[in-house]
């Protein structure tokens, strides 16, 4: 099992060398991956692209493109170019998004995001793997009338997706490599995410997906003060359905419940957890908020493990 982190830099004076060097960092407290979220600020696929040529020591992936507001084509050539500029260390994570990105950011309506899911994952697969697709869906057409390849990357990419719920378990198991869940516990994961994908997975026909489960931990002395931070960092996801739903079947009532926020053997026996629960991957976020002494306390338990 591998261990990673999720970089965010989207406050330094320049975001891409402070993510650079914070990647550097990572690489060499022995952590072996490194991912990029996805809002409105920087391009993750460019971003993992230039990470992953500075420090080939790390893979690199986004986490996650909502499909809402992008289209198959270009998802595919920034993913195929990302591949090539690493040398085959990218991985692609989709999500399905939520209402608020989608409607307020792109004026798109919220509309049967699983369909959706499952027709760009039909669509973008074929294009990753082959640089061509001819698709009719009901909510999306991709046709690919010249050849989509990136010389480089014709060992395909890697496709996850950030699912949590029923049906887009079932979609991801189906159609994708593996699965991205964010703010799932332990118990959720176990209980609930893993058996859901691992048998529609098996149900394909497809291997077994990998698990990269994205927790959200804190090493820190102030365990009292840093819940307080998180609390408030982590309130927007509640107001999401799916987010609630699975913090809930983590046996938690809120966000930062889910959260391991404590010292060194905390953060190393949340690892075990999740390893126990299922996971292939796990990725942490969240490490820089108590700030770089604490981050890196985190990094070098986090590496250890990692080796």
């Amino acid at each position: 099992m591998t261990v990673g982190l999720a970089l965010n830099a989207a406050d330094a004076a320049n975001q891409i060398d402070a993510t650079v060097d914070l990647a550097r960092e990572a690489a060499a407290a022995g952590l072996r991956s490194a991912w990029f979220g996805q809002t409105f600020g920087a391009d993750s696929p460019q971003l993992a692209a230039i990470v992953g040529r500075e420090v080939p020591e790390l893979q690199v992936g986004t986490a996650a493109i909502p499909v809402f507001g992008r289209h198959p084509l270009p998802v595919a050539s920034q993913a195929l170019t990302a591949q090539a500029a690493t040398h085959g260390r990218y991985h692609l994570g989709l999500a399905l998004g939520s209402k608020l990105l989608a409607e307020g950011g792109f004026g798109i309506p919220f509309e049967r995001p699983v369909a959706r899911l499952r027709e760009f994952l039909t669509a973008i697969r074929p294009l990753l793997e082959t640089g061509s697709t001819e698709f009719r869906g009901e909510l999306l057409s991709v046709s690919s009338p010249i050849p989509s390849r990136v010389a480089g990357a014709e060992g395909g990419v890697p496709l996850l997706v950030a699912a949590m719920g029923p049906q887009a378990l079932r979609v991801s198991g189906e159609l994708a490599d593996g699965i991205l869940p964010f703010l799932a516990g332990p118990r959720a994961l176990a209980e609930h995410i893993v058996p859901a994908v691992t048998r529609a997975a098996a149900e394909a026909g497809r291997p077994a997906p990998r698990i990269v489960a994205i927790a959200h931990g804190v090493v820190t002395d102030d365990v009292d003060g840093v819940r307080e931070t998180v609390a408030e960092q982590l309130a927007f996801y509640e107001r999401i359905p799916s987010y609630a739903r699975v913090i809930e079947l983590s046996g938690a009532r809120r966000a930062v419940d889910v959260s391991v926020i404590g010292d060194e053997s905390a953060l190393a026996a949340e690892v075990r957890r999740y390893r126990d629960a299922g996971a292939t991957e796990v990725v942490f976020s969240g490490t820089e908020l108590a700030g770089p002494a604490s981050r890196r306390r985190a990094w070098a338990v986090l590496g250890e493990l990692a080796g």
